[in-house]
């Protein structure tokens, strides 16, 4: 994966997001639309085997890469308790 802002300003940001898919993307912008600091988040792939996601954000004034980093620590925290869950249940 690599990452390349296309363009930033003091509340929105498009960041393209090399070698990704739908997967990844649906739930990072799932997360941030859970922000109260976003007014839109959405993602365009132009062709899926052949371009790359742009992700646009756009808050409320908030910098949007500080709402990104904060959609990604919720992502991975919410990994971390479903791998904690899964544990318990393959334990039995």
């Amino acid at each position: 994966m690599e990452l390349k802002i296309i363009d930033k300003t003091e509340d929105e940001m498009h960041l393209e997001i090399i070698g990704e898919n739908h997967t990844l993307l649906n739930m990072l912008k799932s997360a941030l639309l859970d922000d109260q600091r976003v007014q839109i988040a959405t993602y365009d792939m132009k062709h899926v085997s052949i371009s790359d996601p742009i992700l646009f954000v756009k808050t409320d004034g908030a910098d949007p890469i500080d709402v990104v980093k904060d959609a990604t620590k919720s992502l991975m925290n919410q990994c971390d308790e479903f791998m904690t869950i899964f544990r318990k249940a393959i334990d039995i």
